[in-house]
């Protein structure tokens, strides 16, 4: 690493966007992740796309609403 660097000429704001969506990035531990991927495969769909229906059931079941996505 240099000691300095020279932001004399750098542009305040340059790659904001206002409508810029984060999305949540979610390490889960070995085992579930084993777990949620052979569920996936059964039903043979992705992972990505399967790991949220757990998580929409279980808010359902403490009552409170999820928007759909």
């Amino acid at each position: 690493m240099k000691d300095q660097y020279d932001f004399s000429k750098g542009e305040r704001g340059k790659f904001y966007r206002p409508d810029a969506v984060f999305r949540l990035s979610v390490y889960l531990d070995e085992a579930v992740e084993i777990y949620l991927a052979k569920k996936a495969e059964a039903k043979g769909i992705e992972l990505p796309d399967f790991d949220n229906e757990p998580l929409k059931k279980e808010i359902a079941t403490i009552g409170r609403e999820v928007a759909p996505s």
